[in-house]
């Protein structure tokens, strides 16, 4: 296995890869920013395009080929380098990575599962750096999520700033900034490989009560608009709660005269904190049984980072955890073994006869059990979960 080597120079300025080579996994890709199409390339196709950036020789015909097969994209006869991003191997083995950018939120949802929505975090130095970290440790896919993203003030600098070190960028947002000219100009600029938008009533009425801010459906319908009219790769998540439940088949509705994908999502999870309060929001006719837990590789493969640069194993399990701002990538390995003992870690279940062959996410089952112990809201060997 050739050196792996973690890069610390800058990307050029304002640039952005038409095209991107990286390690995956155990995987060699070719991903076009922006498209959910990609190549799998053998490894001496990868290290042919390393050897041809690092040389300055020129686009290779296979490559040309592969581009318009794959995407209908013409490549320009240029050094390879002025085209394609290769990324160097990472001995971290991370592919995918979510980034809470900041915690502040427009909406005043009851059921978030943050709690306190705080307008804090890194600078944008800080910011610079921790995704510097994540570029090293190998992180293709990166899902920037909040509170609400696309309002921090640096979300369109950090944006930019992960398509330049040449990460396939997805969003998660309410939609309420969608329709703004600057956000619309940086997705046309840099397409997301997805955009995730939630969905909280089908009329004004009922979104606007539940996302407790007067005048946030019409803004929300905006934006779908909005991204109908970029074709932007959106994803809708209907919300139902005991506020909108009424409006499920009509928020559907909605969703699907959009053309839009959509999921809906029934079951309410206490705040990261351990507070029950989601939970008293949650429309009990709709509840439906979690997903049997089968294991994850949450820590191994992937990892979570709140607003400050902390890294977990996951958005929910937290603690322990790791600080890549003043660690650096070094510290990643730890979430691992975190990852481990938290999956050993029984808690409020310590009784059960079960214990030692339940498939129950236990840092989700622990908040249930900081949030009152509501068994029949996570338990897989009874109430929803049987």
């Amino acid at each position: 296995m050739p050196a792996v080597s973690t890069r610390t120079e800058e990307p050029r300025r304002g640039s952005a890869p038409q095209l991107v080579a990286s390690p995956f996994l155990a995987q060699y890709l070719l991903v076009k920013p922006g498209r959910a199409a990609g190549v799998r390339i053998p490894e001496v196709r990868y290290e042919e395009l390393r050897a041809a950036g690092a040389e300055g020789r020129s686009v290779p015909p296979w490559l040309v080929d592969a581009a318009k097969r794959a995407w209908g994209a013409e490549l320009p006869e240029a050094p390879l380098g002025d085209v394609v991003l290769v990324r160097e191997r990472s001995r971290y083995g991370y592919g995918k990575a979510s980034w809470e950018i900041n915690l502040g939120c427009d909406y005043d949802c009851e059921f978030c599962y943050l709690g306190e929505k705080r307008f804090e975090g890194l600078d944008w130095a800080g910011k610079q750096t921790l995704l510097r970290v994540l570029r090293d440790a190998g992180v293709l896919w990166l899902q920037i999520t909040g509170g609400e993203a696309l309002i921090d003030r640096e979300f369109g600098a950090a944006y930019e700033y992960a398509h330049q070190l040449g990460m396939m960028v997805q969003v998660s947002s309410n939609g309420s900034s969608l329709r703004k000219r600057p956000i619309r100009e940086l997705f046309a600029h840099h397409r997301p490989y997805r955009l995730t938008l939630s969905v909280y009533g089908a009329t004004a009425a009922t979104y606007d009560k539940v996302t407790r801010n007067r005048g946030a459906f019409g803004r929300f319908i905006h934006g779908l608009d909005a991204a109908r009219e970029d074709s932007l790769p959106v994803r809708l998540n209907v919300v139902v709660s005991d506020d909108n439940a009424h409006e499920t088949d009509a928020m559907v509705r909605l969703a699907e005269s959009y053309g839009f994908p959509h999921q809906v999502f029934t079951n309410m999870s206490p705040t990261i904190d351990g507070e029950a309060n989601p939970l008293a929001t949650q429309a009990v006719d709709h509840l439906t049984a979690r997903a049997i837990f089968t294991g994850c590789n949450a820590g191994h493969t992937f990892f979570h980072v709140n607003p400050h640069g902390i890294a977990s194993i996951c958005k929910v399990g937290r603690d322990p955890n790791v600080n890549l701002i003043t660690e650096g990538v070094e510290a990643l390995p730890r979430l691992g073994a975190i990852a481990e003992s938290l999956q050993l870690r029984t808690g409020g279940c310590s009784g059960c006869t079960k214990v030692g062959t339940c498939r129950t996410c236990r840092p989700l089952a622990k908040l249930y059990q900081d949030a009152g112990d509501r068994r029949d809201l996570y338990c897989q060997h009874g109430g929803y979960g049987a």
